[in-house]
């Protein structure tokens, strides 16, 4: 039976200016500080019933969270019974657990700060970058079994599904989910271990959504992780991510879930576990779904609560559909807005979240060792060097359209035989390509790249001085795009040409 909490929530609740309720966890926000307890329940999946484990997940949950927000987590108090009372730190006897925290803002959370249409591609990209250097350093898993581990998780599912009531959620769909997601994991199990041995596997964060990031000090910071399992937090760093990839794009935040998911894959070499991320998003949904049907009558509208989770089954079903490969080439000189074209359309391109964006730019960058905003000098721009870029970009459409993930190439693709290599690279998987070419008058390309700032291309007006000599042929091989105009415009000129060519490749609304 679990343990009575009621009076150290009472004692906690009268110095509280507001609380906050989850499944497994009671705050209390008092000025600039939070105290968190755990509550004393069994879930199957978590356990806090007796004083010890939730000392332990407490333990847990300040080590854990230390190492993507330290400045968040500030120590562990004891909760004891006194002659006056209980009391916080006493000599007396233990009765329970607190967490203490600093406060951030009512509203840092991101997806406060998403509902508000603040989600920036300057703060996406930080968080990516933050996202992928936690990755970086947390601990590999020494079993490496990627397969196994993911296996679990579905049987988890299946259990937590078994586990609802009646009628909570349709038995057909839930029985055709989980078959499909046995497929697919059998489809990628060879390369999850892969992956595992090579070091993907790690103990993450387990719990990874808008809800459990929020804004500090004007940054992105993780925090809340899920602490009371090492073994369902170790996961593949991209089942990692999927979960905030799954959520941005559940809340219809696509083109935003499409930048993290490009800028984080940038950030080093995740290409080769495309084929998985099908998997991921629908296991992340699923278990959305099942978590939602339990509690959806603690709920204050537990219908609103159960249609939801049936939304996040039917997503979880949707995620698993295969997505159509193809290969979109965004090419002209510089100035005439290649990649805002290629980053709008590669939310829009296959399956969920979107195609993988190969940005010329963003690779010199890469094979530089600096990061896509970091300026190089113009001696970095010989032509040993941008063929190198074009030899990486070719060489990672290649093995990402292998994949089958569709790829959107944004570069120049000034000369003819750039633009037959990149057009050839289709043929193998039997992929459509469609090549695009901008192009706009000499005065607005300056006036574009006079503006950038914050960007991963160097190009100024002297570069565009130079490009005018080019003799690209005007692109005559690909379709010809007029990128005057707002970019909404240019958008609507390149998915019409998509739309004629290869409609498939393209997202339903």
């Amino acid at each position: 039976m679990a343990q009575d909490q009621s009076a150290t929530i009472a004692f906690l609740a009268r110095t509280a200016d507001r609380r906050i309720d989850t499944h497994g966890a009671i705050l209390f926000l008092r000025g600039d500080r939070v105290l968190k307890i755990k509550r004393a329940v069994s879930l199957g999946y978590l356990d806090f019933s007796t004083l010890a484990l939730r000392r332990a997940a407490c333990e847990a949950e300040l080590h854990l969270n230390r190492r993507t927000a330290p400045d968040l987590y500030l120590g562990l108090h004891t909760i004891t019974r006194e002659e006056a009372g209980l009391a916080l730190d006493g000599p007396g006897e233990v009765v329970d657990y607190a967490i203490a925290m600093r406060r951030f803002a009512d509203d840092a959370l991101l997806s406060q700060v998403a509902e508000r249409g603040a989600l920036t591609p300057a703060l996406l990209r930080d968080l990516a970058d933050t996202i992928a250097r936690f990755h970086a350093s947390a601990a590999v898993a020494p079993d490496r079994q990627g397969a196994a581990r993911l296996a679990a998780v579905i049987a988890g599912n299946a259990r937590s599904f078994a586990a609802l009531p009646a009628g909570a959620l349709p038995a057909a769909d839930v029985a055709r989910l989980l078959d499909h997601s046995r497929a697919a994991l059998a489809s990628v199990a060879p390369l999850l271990d892969a992956r595992a041995r090579a070091g993907a596997l790690r103990h993450g964060h387990g719990d990874l959504h808008l809800a459990n990031i929020c804004l500090w000090q004007g940054r992105p910071v993780l925090f809340d992780c899920l602490e009371f399992s090492e073994e369902l937090a170790t996961t593949d760093v991209l089942y990692d991510l999927a979960f905030l990839l799954m959520d941005l794009w559940m809340r219809g935040y696509r083109a935003q879930a499409n930048l993290v998911f490009n800028r984080y894959c940038d950030s080093g070499a995740q290409d080769d576990g495309l084929p998985a991320l099908p998997l991921f998003l629908s296991i992340r949904a699923a278990i959305r779904a099942h978590v939602g049907a339990m509690g959806a009558h603690r709920q204050a509208d537990p219908a609103a609560a159960l249609a939801q989770a049936r939304a996040y089954l039917t997503a979880a079903l949707a995620f698993l559909e295969p997505g159509a490969r193809g290969l979109v080439a965004v090419g002209g000189l510089s100035g005439t807005g290649k990649s805002t074209l290629a980053g709008a359309l590669a939310p829009l391109i296959g399956a969920a979240p979107g195609a993988r964006w190969l940005r010329s730019d963003v690779i010199r960058k890469r094979l530089a060792g600096i990061a896509p905003e970091q300026r190089l000098p113009p001696s970095a721009y010989t032509p040993e060097a941008s063929a190198q870029v074009y030899a990486t970009l070719e060489a990672s459409a290649g093995a990402v359209l292998a994949s089958g993930w569709p790829v959107v190439a944004d570069a120049v693709f000034a000369r003819a035989e750039e633009r037959a290599r990149i057009a050839a690279l289709a043929q193998a998987p039997s992929a459509p390509f469609i090549g695009l070419w901008l192009t706009a008058p000499r005065a607005d390309l300056i006036a574009r790249v006079s503006a950038r700032h914050g960007d991963a291309s160097d190009a100024d007006a002297a570069v565009v001085a130079h490009q005018a000599a080019y003799d690209t042929g005007e692109g005559a091989d690909w379709a010809q795009i007029d990128a005057t105009g707002p970019p909404v415009t240019i958008l609507t000129r390149a998915t019409a040409i998509i739309a004629t060519q290869a409609p498939f490749i393209l997202q339903k609304p």
